[in-house]
Order: structure tokens, then sequence, then C-alpha cells
């Protein structure tokens, strides 16, 4: 088993599913309008990263080849559901603006691609650990596009007011059209920085 420290620098750093991968970019243009919702959402994938991982690992020898996708999808869907009552029953105001994209992580390719690339080909802990570090680097990147929308659109920051009231608002930023100029904006620098450093 590769080194767990490695793996998990892998998801967050250099394979990060939004950053360097471009996977995942419903959720990550949709809920993004608040840092709150970015990591809610990141942190719920996260959890079914990992559960899906160390089950989709531990029947990889079981389930055939011609049906693994939809067995997958099964497990998958197993976790989703009991993300989705969990949030339901603890964290209401979340799901309620979470919404629609709670049940969507089902189909979320990130990870379906983790447990076709990664579950299915190594043991159970190194596949939880897989899914943290996919999981972490997708919340990181959630978080930072919510952060930096809302503080650009609204002049808070996880729903305080961080800018007076004098400072222009940019609303642009906490719609549709900010997701794609913020996930530009950002790949952009990150993309800058991976040049200079190859």
């Amino acid at each position: 088993m590769a080194n767990p420290i490695t793996i998990i620098k892998n998801g967050i750093i250099d394979e990060n599913p939004t950053f360097i991968q471009v996977i995942g970019m419903c959720p990550t243009l949709a809920v993004t309008s608040s840092a709150i919702n970015g990591i809610g959402m990141g942190l719920s994938t996260t959890a079914v990263l990992v559960f899906a991982n160390i089950f989709v690992s531990l029947l990889r020898k079981i389930i055939p080849d011609t049906v693994r996708i939809p067995c997958f999808i099964v497990v998958i869907a197993t976790f989703v559901t009991i993300i989705e009552f969990l949030l339901k029953a603890y964290l209401p105001a979340l799901n309620a603006s979470l919404g629609l994209y709670i049940p969507l992580i089902v189909v979320n390719c990130i990870i379906l691609a983790r447990a076709e690339a990664f579950a299915s080909k190594n043991g159970p802990v190194a596949s939880a650990f897989d899914g943290i570090g996919m999981g972490l680097g997708f919340t990181f990147a959630l978080g930072l596009l919510g952060l930096i929308r809302e503080f650009i659109g609204a002049g808070t920051a996880f729903d305080m007011t961080v800018l007076p009231e004098a400072f222009p608002r940019t609303l642009l930023f906490v719609m549709a059209p900010g997701g794609f100029f913020t996930l530009a904006l950002v790949m952009a620098v990150i993309n800058s920085i991976r040049n200079k450093k190859a």
C-alpha cells in the first residue's frame, strides 16, 4: 500500500478533482454561492467517497466485471441516502440550501471515477485514504470558490458581514455566471503557479 499521506496529498493537491482534473463541475458551480454551502457539499461528498470506496474495495472480487458500474452506483446511492437523512435530521438549514444537489451526489463523476480507478483495484485502507484525500480536495475547492464568490458578491464571509455597506457589491458573483468567472480565475492562478514550478 502506498503511503497514506501521499494518497491524501494526491487528492488535495496533485490530482485535485476540481482544479486539476476538472470533474464534478455541476455541484462546483451550483452550490458555491457561499462558503458554508461549498464546505457542506464538500464534506457530504467526502463522507460518501470514503464509505463508497471502502465498500467497493471490499466487494471488488465479488462483483462481476459486466455489472460493476451498476453495482458501484447502488453502493454510492446507499451512502448518499444515509447522508441525506442525516442532513435532514441534524442540519436541516444546510439540507434546504443544498436542496437537489445532495441526491445528485449519486451521479457525481468524482465518486464513480474513484470507485472505478482506485477502489476497485486497491485494498479498503488505501481506498479510504483515497476517499479522504479526494474529498478534502473537493471540499477545499468548493469552500474556496464559495468564499471568494460570497466575499465579492455579498461582502460577507461565512454569513458574517466583513465589508462596509459603502463597499460596492458585485452581485454577478453570487449568481450562476459568477461561478464560471471565479472558477476560471482560480484555475488560471493555479495553472500559472504549476507552470512556474515545472
